[in-house]
């Protein structure tokens, strides 16, 4: 089962009718997770294969993964605090046991961002997935 942050999603988009409102829901995630700090915007943390610029900062505390990230496209930012939600708090060793896939699914992003956003969102789940996997 996913996060209970992550359900809260869930929940949230079931409430909301249409699209739009999902959208600016996501937009509205994005804007309320701290900005990742520019020591940390460098060539290494840089997520290849996303339309915008993103960066990722994962950390492993006691066997728990977690990561911060910014981007500068607002839609891709609320997609980082998505992902947050997912894999932020689980043992490091259980990141790549969750099905990102499905869980979004259940959200129906698939079916509504562009291919480039599909492209980087799978970019970045395989940044998190990579980075576990070699502290796994």
């Amino acid at each position: 089962m996913a996060s209970p942050a992550f359900e809260e999603i869930v929940e949230d988009f079931e409430f909301l009718d249409d699209w739009e409102d999902r959208y600016r829901h996501v937009i509205e995630l994005g804007k309320a997770m701290e900005p990742l700090d520019d020591a940390f915007k460098v060539p290494a943390n840089k997520v290849h294969g996303c339309a915008s610029q993103v960066w990722l900062q994962p950390a492993i505390e006691n066997g728990v993964f977690r990561f911060d990230g910014d981007s500068d496209a607002m839609i891709v930012r609320g997609l980082i605090a998505v992902l947050r939600t997912l894999y932020n708090h689980t043992p490091v060793t259980e990141v790549g046991t969750i099905n990102a896939r499905a869980e979004l699914g259940r959200l129906g992003l698939h079916d509504h961002l562009s291919a480039q956003r599909s492209n980087g969102v799978r970019a970045m789940i395989e940044r998190i997935r990579e980075v576990a996997a070699a502290h796994a």
